[in-house]
């Protein structure tokens, strides 16, 4: 198991401008490193609404999952996809980092401040498949957008006006 946290560590790492700087970050007081993206891969950022259902779809899949994290205080989910550097991800509240954006990630293996692993680094490589994620976070905005079973929806009806006299008290 230390093996796989050390590999986790130096393929993190390895994004970075200067591994071993990024490692001593990660010792350091805020215990997060600033690293590039667009060399290993590329972060796909979403609403923690979308995305820990789309995670809990993706894990289902039979294959190895990439890298996760939550921001508790952004409330979202970043994925790790393969570098695209002609991707683009349209949305509200979505976010695309790729080549040469840089994002600060807290080490494989523990969290920092507000920065959390839900799937940690694997240290082999592992990334989602694009269109996995796509397709899950899809799902995910269908279930939001479908009222469950005994849920009332709530509608606006407009409500008829009526001239109201002088003098006439209104109840």
């Amino acid at each position: 198991m230390r093996s796989m946290s050390r590999q986790a560590t130096e393929w993190l790492a390895a994004a970075a401008r200067d591994p071993r700087a990024c490692k001593r970050q990660w010792h350091g007081p805020s215990g997060t490193a600033e690293l590039t993206c667009g060399r290993f891969w590329d972060v796909l950022t979403v609403p923690e609404t979308l995305g820990v259902p789309a995670l809990d779809a993706l894990l289902c899949i039979p294959q190895p999952p990439g890298p996760a994290l939550a921001d508790v205080s952004s409330r979202s989910v970043s994925f790790f996809l393969p570098p695209d550097p002609t991707s683009r991800w349209i949305g509200a509240d979505i976010q695309y980092l790729g080549s040469g954006a840089c994002i600060v990630l807290p080490p494989p293996h523990r969290s920092a401040g507000a920065l959390c692993w839900l799937v940690p680094p694997d240290g082999r490589g592992s990334l989602f498949v694009p269109a996995a994620v796509e397709l899950a976070l899809q799902q995910s905005l269908d279930r939001l957008r479908k009222p469950r079973a005994g849920q009332r929806t709530l509608c606006r009806t407009p409500v008829p006006r009526r001239r109201v006299r002088p003098g006439e008290r209104l109840h």
